[in-house]
């Protein structure tokens, strides 16, 4: 695969480092789900990490006008620690495990604690600062891609897993 030389204004996730970094973000980032916005928040964090589109940690109690439940599922991020699932519901549509979150993280990622990361491609609709998102290939990282990040990006076939 070959690095996309980010324009002036654009980033590369191939400038993000290994490990992650945590950023916070200002920008206003809503999420769509069962036709209602069920986030709409300028307080968030964000993860860049090498290969990868951003990830956005919003805060729990920003999900609005849905349900949120515990899964049996989980995973382990060897530099955030061990994440949880939720499912989400809003007018009825059910997203189980779209979302999941780190109830302990790990050293460095502790401002992620009571935040919650989306699928975008399980919800209706991403957007950051009015764009709407496009989610990273596969169905483990979900990333989030806007025009501003260029690749390309691990988690599609043929990309590393």
């Amino acid at each position: 695969m070959k690095r996309i030389k980010p324009e002036p204004g654009q980033e590369s996730v191939w400038d993000y480092p290994r490990p992650p970094r945590l950023e916070r973000t200002s920008r206003r980032i809503r999420v769509v789900l069962g036709g209602v916005t069920v986030v709409d928040t300028d307080a968030g964090w964000r993860v860049l990490e090498t290969s990868h589109p951003p990830v956005y940690y919003l805060p729990r109690e920003a999900f609005t006008h849905c349900q949120i439940s515990g899964s049996a599922r989980t995973s382990f991020c060897e530099f955030k620690g061990h994440a949880t699932y939720a499912t989400l519901e809003a007018r009825g549509r059910v997203e189980p495990d779209a979302a999941w979150s780190y109830p302990s993280p790990s050293p460095g990622f502790e401002p992620l604690q009571g935040h919650l990361a989306v699928y975008p491609a399980r919800m209706d609709a991403c957007l950051v600062d009015g764009e709407r998102v496009n989610a990273q290939a596969g169905d483990f990282y979900g990333g989030w891609i806007t025009s501003e990040i260029v690749g390309p990006f691990k988690g599609g076939s043929g990309t590393w897993g």
